[in-house]
């Protein structure tokens, strides 16, 4: 038997369905000395395409199976496996596995499929004689073994007939095999594909009840955000009704600020006038007390003073009634303020336009002119304008000078604040979920 302890692939496929002629096997000895290794020679036509489980063994004459075989050895794989022309192969049989006795055998190649592909012609594993090489015989035997030769030669015309019509049936019964195969595979096939349609054409129809399941539930969260929306959009266009009415009243308000402003600062200027006519005054004063000479002239001037202080006096109590007004201004201002920065918070649909923070009055009390008698002199008025000239920002109530430009103070309150790119409405940072909110529902839109 083999060395290797696979077996090797056989069948019981009759001889007449065997392609004895596509592998020819070459230089075939008459006779293998006992105990000598043994190679086989032989071709594969461009009819048989080689496998990794072909094989050549080694039977004895006379089997009937594929599974008759005495030793065997795996078919070694040609370079290129799918050649259109003859390829020589070789293999070598070990001594040990040979057979010992005298009978004929031959070398069969076999395929994978167990189906005897090629035969060689018979052989014996015995040493050479020279009563094999001459053989004396009678006239008598002579004529009859010339006539067994006839009749062996005329039966193996018949049978050379017989194989060649057998061939073609073959040819033809594998040919019809090969057309059943293949019909076979096209309706396994066609059975695969009708199946995977099955199993597609199932997951789809899950696929399209879930699916409208989801576009269900899809419609109702729709409706239910319309609502919302509807609703919001009510809320927002009443509190944007307030905010303008608010808006509208403290525009007025500033308006009132700016007037009153400049009555404040025409009196400021009216100030700094009569201060210096005191000044003058004073300086006049102290000349005409050096001079005793001119005491009448100083009585004129005490009555003129007089006369000032009794302006100043008027002057000074029209300052305070303008002071009392700006401060119930500053108030109702700060009211207004308050009650807009509520609004931002309870809407996230709009904001108020920043206002500019309410303007510092002078503080009540004092002269507005300064004591013309006193040596240090303190103007009051000149306090109320450094008091006048701050500017607080709205948002983190920074003050700035009045000097500060115009740029840098709306660049400041700026960077408390976010534009919506799409509406360039602001908020304030500090509300950043009411501008996220804002945003999320121009998308809704």
């Amino acid at each position: 038997m083999d060395e290797t302890a696979d077996e090797p692939p056989t069948s019981a496929v009759l001889l007449d369905n065997c392609h004895f002629s596509q592998v020819i096997f070459n230089d075939v000895e008459k006779f293998y000395v006992p105990g000598a290794d043994v190679t086989c020679y032989y071709t594969l036509t461009q009819n048989i395409i080689p496998r990794g489980k072909d094989w050549v063994g080694i039977f004895r004459v006379g089997w009937k199976t594929t599974r008759e075989y005495y030793t065997f050895m795996w078919a070694p794989l040609p370079d290129d496996v799918h050649s259109d022309t003859a390829v020589q192969q070789q293999i070598q049989f070990k001594a040990y596995y040979l057979p010992k006795d005298d009978e004929y055998y031959q070398f069969c190649y076999i395929d994978q499929d167990g189906v005897v592909r090629g035969a060689s012609v018979p052989f014996q594993f015995r040493a050479e004689t020279e009563d094999d090489i001459l053989v004396v015989t009678t006239q008598g035997e002579v004529e009859e073994i010339e006539l067994q030769n006839k009749n062996l030669r005329k039966e193996n015309e018949e049978l050379k007939a017989s194989c060649a019509s057998l061939q073609k049936q073959n040819m033809d019964l594998q040919e019809d095999l090969k057309k059943t195969q293949e019909l076979q595979n096209s309706l396994e096939s066609l059975r695969s594909n009708t199946e995977t349609l099955e199993l597609e054409l199932n997951s789809l129809k899950k696929e399209n009840k879930r699916l409208k399941e989801l576009d269900d539930g899809r419609e109702a969260e729709v409706h239910q955000l319309k609502e919302q929306i509807q609703n919001v959009t009510s809320d927002k266009e009443r509190v944007e009704t307030v905010l303008k009415t608010a808006l509208d009243h403290m525009d007025q308000l500033q308006s009132q600020v700016l007037s009153y402003e400049k009555e404040v600062e025409n009196l400021s200027h009216i100030d700094h006038d009569k201060t210096e006519q005191l000044e003058s005054l004073k300086e006049e004063n102290r000349q005409l007390r050096m001079t005793r000479t001119q005491q009448q002239q100083n009585r004129d001037l005490m009555k003129e003073l007089e006369e000032q202080k009794r302006l100043f006096q008027i002057l000074q109590a029209k300052k305070n009634e303008a002071d009392e007004e700006n401060q119930k201004l500053r108030k109702e201002n700060d009211r207004l303020l308050r009650h807009l920065s509520q609004a931002r918070e309870l809407s996230p649909f709009s904001v108020v336009s920043q206002a500019q923070a309410p303007i510092q009055a002078p503080e009540v009390g004092g002269l507005l002119f300064g004591n013309p008698y006193c040596a240090t002199g303190t103007n009051v008025g000149a306090e109320a304008a450094d008091i006048l000239s701050i500017r607080k920002c709205p948002m983190c109530d920074e003050a700035f000078p009045e000097d500060i430009e115009t740029s840098q103070y709306e660049a400041h309150v700026q960077s408390h604040l976010l534009e919506c790119p799409l509406c360039s409405e602001t908020f304030e940072k500090s509300n950043k979920q009411v501008f996220e909110d804002h945003i999320f529902c121009h998308g809704l839109e």
